[in-house]
């Protein structure tokens, strides 16, 4: 499901090392020399072209790459050649700290719409990289309690990551999941504990049975609860669990709607999807908006940054 196109040939950690050190020496950068190495290789292969260029000529390859970048596309670059775990501590480190309920979306992300094993990492890497515990911050930077609770709750857990699906538990807790609904309980213990435990695919199975039996869609009824911050990041909970395509797509449409573009959230989608589902997401863009997902790039970027997006979209240049 990935979209990046990694060539047939690949050269050598060291020559694109070589490459690198070239692109960013003497007078200008070649931006273009480096949106072609970096663009064009897996999370495994950068990290070895990151310890290769360390290796060669005693620098970290991100912190030139800070000095020689700017702007949103030096951002998107730098947030690319990091490790995958390092990269959603940052931004999660980031976002906390604007504190907002859009901002709120990455710990989402990060905690449903990946894997076990990388919300794991994440943790470790945040704990490495700011000596607390993403836990820790989210309890000292969300106010709202019934959030905190829900925030703690999905980041802290591990869930089995097995197709494993028990229909009889999925009916038990469709049940348990509309009673909390319908009394406004959103941030009942058993709402916390079912999306921040189950595996994906048991979730999926509550959430289809939930339909099945009291007719909307799960995230129908929470909205339907009211407006609040609470229900909004609920409602992304779902989404990430069962349709994470549709929620980045939604993500990506956002970023490109009204004045402006909100290039942090662009960037974020495609840059944290483009080795997991960006097929699925440009799927689900084009069948939601008649449109493709390159053409709103073309349409709201440009320069340097167009193209890296771009590139990373699996488009030829």
């Amino acid at each position: 499901m990935s979209t990046v196109r990694i060539p047939d040939v690949v050269p050598s950690p060291t020559q694109d090392s070589e490459r690198l050190r070239t692109a960013v020496q003497g007078w200008g950068t070649d931006e273009k020399a480096i949106i072609w190495v970096l663009g064009h290789r897996n999370a495994s292969q950068r990290k070895k072209i990151r310890e290769t260029y360390h290796q060669l000529y005693k620098e970290s390859l991100i912190d030139r790459l800070q000095s020689e970048l700017s702007g949103d596309f030096g951002k998107a670059v730098i947030l690319w050649t990091l490790d995958p775990p390092e990269r959603d501590a940052k931004l999660a480190h980031e976002f906390l700290r604007k504190n907002g309920l859009n901002q709120l979306q990455v710990i989402v992300e990060i905690a449903c719409a990946t894997s076990p094993q990388h919300l794991l990492a994440v943790r470790q890497s945040y704990c490495s990289l700011f000596d607390r515990s993403l836990e820790e911050d989210i309890v000292s930077k969300v106010a709202l309690l019934p959030l905190r609770k829900l925030l703690v709750g999905l980041v802290s857990s591990y869930r089995y990551d097995g197709e494993v699906v028990d229909g009889e538990v999925a009916e038990l807790e469709a049940a348990k999941l509309h009673d909390a609904i319908e009394r406004k309980q959103l941030d009942h213990d058993d709402v916390v504990h079912v999306l921040s435990t189950r595996n994906l695919f048991q979730l999926r199975a509550t959430f289809q049975i939930y339909k099945q039996k009291y007719g909307n869609s799960i995230d129908q009824d929470i909205k339907n609860c009211g407006s609040g911050n609470l229900e909004s990041i609920l409602q992304v909970v779902v989404w990430c669990i069962d349709r994470p395509e549709k929620h980045f797509a939604e993500v990506v449409r956002a970023s490109i709607l009204g004045l402006g573009t909100d290039e942090d959230s662009l960037t974020r989608a495609i840059i944290t999807r483009a080795e997991i589902d960006l097929m699925k997401i440009r799927g689900e863009y084009h069948n939601a908006y008649t449109t493709s997902l390159d053409n709103a790039v073309i349409d709201d970027t440009s320069g340097d940054y167009k193209d890296f997006l771009l590139t990373l979209l699996g488009a030829k240049l």
